[in-house]
């Protein structure tokens, strides 16, 4: 290894080189390689016949490998409260050996020889999975299963869990503070305990019992995580209970059949192809599910980490489970659920969701800040700058389902226009990052710092620069040199979008001295939308705003803010020269698109569609 200088932005140091490459010391045990060749032909036989989505879900569901699984379906199964289908456990296991038991039952072999196969294929499956803290603790179980069916004696859950977990503890302590391990542990014992009898009074309630059993464990298993959920993420998802449900039925044939996959890529990789192809629609529902409850408003909620968030969401729980308790209660919710149901659900079906498919750029609202968001045209967008914190941003992209990010442009570093950065990059696929020059120092640090974190490039740039995202061109009007020693706001990127609905000129904050010399540089200012300069505070001059004559004036501002923005004097000069100012205080998020005949449109979330 060889350390060198860092010379880019940043706080990091030195940065470390591998001179050389890796020496091979030797192999790995040969069933550490067979179980390798295992995982890679059945990510291989995925890849050749399914999508790119389904290709990279199926190793996840099968031996928990989700280096290929992409970043929309990753962060869908998180919100949704999936992710733990990726993370091969008791569920896996209990499908396999259940399996495997059939297959020795109906062959006619005894227990003996049934549960020695089992055995082989339990140990096989741990292989080449890896032996995780969820595995290890199901493959536990299961060891202790199998010995109570060879010896003839009733299984007995609840006490094969206490002892599988007393003896992993013993054996390999670190578990005691492995969340994967606590996690397995709660949902396992509440499936035991709390199950049966929620199982019991919903089939009293006429319930068919299937369905009975899959609500059940679904509930019981949410109702014991999501305190420790909560305390280790900040979040509750409000959707896990009705997306566990609705993906239940396909689990059990999907990892029967994914592992024949496995098992037929390895020997004959046609026939794995064929099995492969088998699971496209039961990968497709899983997706699909994930993917709709994730997109739902509020699909998750926000909640203190640590242990304040665990007391908050078991307070919530509890709530939740006692007022359900209640018929009247259970009553009204089902009659406003069906009434909801019954009027939102056709018009989600007949009208596309806000802002509409064809959007060009979104104000969010992110309060007292900036944060706006541009279609590239091609599934990405071009985020230009994230608001003070990271939930409204996070909200914004969302509900627009930006999971690719092209470019992220900072325009300053004040905490209005960059706190939220990692808002934007958590969950999400970023290109690049870009700045203004000279933008180094402990004001950048923050900002910079979160994004060479998640191995994102940060680039500066200044006027005279081009950019190209999709079907956006963009110039970069200014900072015309390296950053001066006045305010942060006039060394703020000042940029011209070409949109197919015109040009958008977003100058950050910059205030009257470098607007006013952007005007007097003769640089073409005009636009077809404008974002307002600094929230529409006094510092920018008429003559500015003249000389931009926008139809659409975008004003970014905190509802009630103590700063007054947007100035009185700001909207009346933009009205006068005939701009529609638009602003998130008053508007919330507010999209521009392009309208059915070609014009400019634009949407609010609050008033809906403003006539052109």
């Amino acid at each position: 290894m060889r350390a060198a200088p860092h010379t880019g932005p940043g706080t990091t140091v030195a940065v470390l080189h591998a001179e050389n490459a890796p020496t091979v010391v030797g192999l790995p045990p040969v069933w550490q390689r067979w179980a390798g060749t295992v995982r890679d032909r059945l990510a291989q036989v995925g890849s050749a016949v399914l999508p790119a989505d389904r290709a990279g879900l199926l190793p996840g569901l099968v031996v928990g490998d989700t280096t290929a699984l992409t970043d929309e379906v990753r962060e869908d199964f998180r919100v949704a409260g999936l992710t733990h289908l990726t993370a091969v456990s008791g569920a896996n296991v209990s499908i396999v050996l259940g399996a495997v038991l059939l297959l020795v039952r109906a062959v006619g072999l005894g227990p003996r020889s049934g549960t020695i196969l089992a055995a082989t294929a339990l140990v096989a499956f741990v292989v080449v999975v890896r032996p995780s803290a969820s595995v290890v603790r199901a493959a536990a179980m299961g060891s202790i299963g199998l010995l109570a069916f060879v010896t003839g004696r009733e299984r007995q859950a609840l006490p094969a869990l206490c002892t599988a977990v007393g003896v992993l503890l013993v054996l390999l302590p670190d578990l005691a503070v492995d969340v994967g391990f606590a996690l397995s542990v709660s949902a396992t014992a509440a499936l035991i305990v709390a199950a049966p009898p929620v199982v019991t009074r919903l089939v009293d309630r006429g319930w068919p019992r299937p369905i009975a059993e899959v609500a059940a464990m679904s509930l019981v298993a949410f109702v014991a995580t999501a305190p420790l959920v909560a305390a280790v993420s900040g979040t509750v998802s409000v959707v896990s209970v009705a997306a566990n449900v609705l993906v239940a039925p396909v689990l059990a044939p999907l990892t029967v059949l994914g592992s024949l996959v496995a098992v037929g890529a390895s020997v004959v990789p046609w026939v794995g192809e064929v099995l492969a192809r088998g699971t496209g629609p039961f990968l497709w529902w899983l997706i699909a599910v994930a993917d709709r409850a994730a997109s739902l408003p509020s699909a998750e909620l926000e909640v203190p980490d640590g242990p304040v968030g665990a007391v908050v969401a078991a307070v919530l729980v509890a709530v939740a489970w006692s007022v359900a308790r209640h018929r009247r209660v259970r009553i009204t919710a089902l009659v406003i659920a069906v009434a909801v149901a019954a009027v939102w659900l056709p018009v989600r079906m007949l009208r596309p969701g806000w802002p509409g498919a064809e959007w060009v750029l979104v104000a969010c609202d992110v309060g007292q800040g900036d944060a706006l968001v541009l279609a590239t045209g091609d599934g990405r967008a071009v985020v230009v700058d994230t608001g003070p914190e990271p939930e409204p941003v996070d909200r914004c992209l969302r509900r627009l389902r930006i999971r690719r990010i092209a470019l992220l442009v900072v325009s300053h570093l004040h905490a209005d226009h960059a706190g939220g950065i990692r808002g934007v990059l958590t969950g999400r696929s970023v290109e690049m990052v870009v700045v203004a020059p000279g933008a180094a120092g402990d004001d950048a640090a923050g900002v910079l710092d979160a994004a060479t974190g998640v191995g994102v490039v940060v680039r500066e740039v200044g006027a005279g620069a081009t950019l190209r995202a999709g079907d956006l061109d963009i110039r970069v009007l200014g900072p015309a040199g390296r950053r001066t020693g006045g305010s942060e706001n006039d060394n703020s990127l000042v940029l011209a979008v070409d949109t197919v609905v015109g040009r958008v000129l977003l100058p950050g904050d910059a205030e009257e001295a470098a607007l006013d010399a952007l005007v007097r540089s003769g640089t073409d200012v005009r636009a077809d939308v404008l974002k307002v300069p600094h929230h529409g505070s006094r510092t920018t001059p008429a003559r500015f705003l003249t000389a931009v004559r926008p139809s659409v004036a975008l004003v970014s501002a905190g509802r009630d803010n103590l700063f007054g923005h947007p100035h009185p004097e700001i909207v009346s000069t933009l009205t006068g020269i005939g701009a529609r100012v638009l602003r998130t205080d008053l508007h919330g998020d507010v999209a521009v698109l392009r309208a059915a005949s070609g014009a400019l449109a634009v949407v609010s979330d609050v008033r809906g569609t403003i006539e052109p």
